[in-house]
């Protein structure tokens, strides 16, 4: 009985404190998931234990994502109820290859696919060309985390001239993630990030003349490159690495940089092409 007991006591702190992260109050939620306030009372302080159902319905009602719903189902005692395998498994085979078609089409541009701390798991050959801006490759974790490579001293932050308003709308997003997602991991990112040095604010949105989205202005050999960014995710997922992946893309702000992305595709693909041309003259 005694384990029982912390079983259910362990559900009920996690669903006060998910409860009290999305800003509801008992009643607030007891309405929204159609249970009586004093029942969900009994919940939160151990006195009555959820059924399985009732422990889904909080959760889709909190709008939990899937690794925590499956946290609330084994503190109540039950078996996960989303699976969480690796982007190799067969099940996932689809999603491989819908990546794969995305990181494709956005060439020449650049476009990187992430997990939910934004660990890189893959990158096209567009986002490849950025990252040779960088003088010398950056070592573990920057060349594996997106916001560490933007806003590490040895990674991207000295090619940013706009370092500050960028840094700014990543933190600010980051923060804003951490306080709905409640993800310890997610924090610990942050407060890694934040060690780089004081957390520039971001720009008022209502300022006159800003622009809709975030530009990205890179020092490049001979100019600048100016990208904004799209953050998409997988639609309708039913696994949790499905859910949690992230793909960020890459597009030209304006003309002159999109003219430079399309030359060095080019050039690129022409070097290839002559280091895999026969040389006719070694043949005679």
């Amino acid at each position: 009985m005694l384990g029982y007991a912390r079983v259910v006591d362990g559900f009920g702190l996690l669903l006060k404190r998910w409860r009290k992260a999305r800003g509801l109050s008992q009643e607030e939620l007891a309405h929204r998931a159609r249970v009586s306030t004093r029942h969900l009372s009994c919940l939160e302080t151990g006195r009555a234990s959820p059924s399985r159902p009732m422990v889904l319905s909080l959760a889709e009602t909190l709008e939990l994502p899937f690794r925590e719903r499956n946290n609330l189902l084994s503190a109540a005692g039950f078996a996960p109820r989303f699976g969480g395998s690796g982007l190799d498994d067969p099940n996932l085979a689809h999603v491989r290859r819908a990546l794969d078609h995305l990181l494709s089409q956005q060439e020449p541009f650049g476009a990187v696919v992430m997990d939910r701390l934004y660990n890189v798991i893959s990158m096209n050959r567009g986002a490849l060309r950025l990252l040779r801006l960088i003088p010398s490759p950056p070592p573990p974790p920057l060349g594996t985390n997106l916001y560490h490579l933007l806003l590490h001293p040895d990674g991207l932050r000295p090619l940013l001239l706009n370092f500050d308003e960028i840094a700014g709308l990543l933190l600010s997003r980051l923060e804003r993630e951490v306080m709905v997602n409640d993800d310890r991991p997610l924090r610990e990112l942050l407060q890694a990030l934040r060690a780089y040095g004081p957390v520039p604010q971001p720009p008022e949105v209502h300022a006159a003349g800003l622009q809709p989205f975030g530009v990205l202005r890179v020092k490049r050999p001979g100019g600048e490159l100016a990208l904004f960014t799209m953050l998409t995710s997988l639609g309708t997922p039913l696994d949790v690495t499905a859910e949690e992946l992230r793909i960020e893309s890459y597009f030209p702000a304006d003309e002159a940089s999109e003219r430079w992305l399309r030359a060095e595709a080019e050039a690129e693909a022409e070097a290839e092409a002559q280091a895999g041309r026969p040389d006719h003259r070694a043949l005679g």
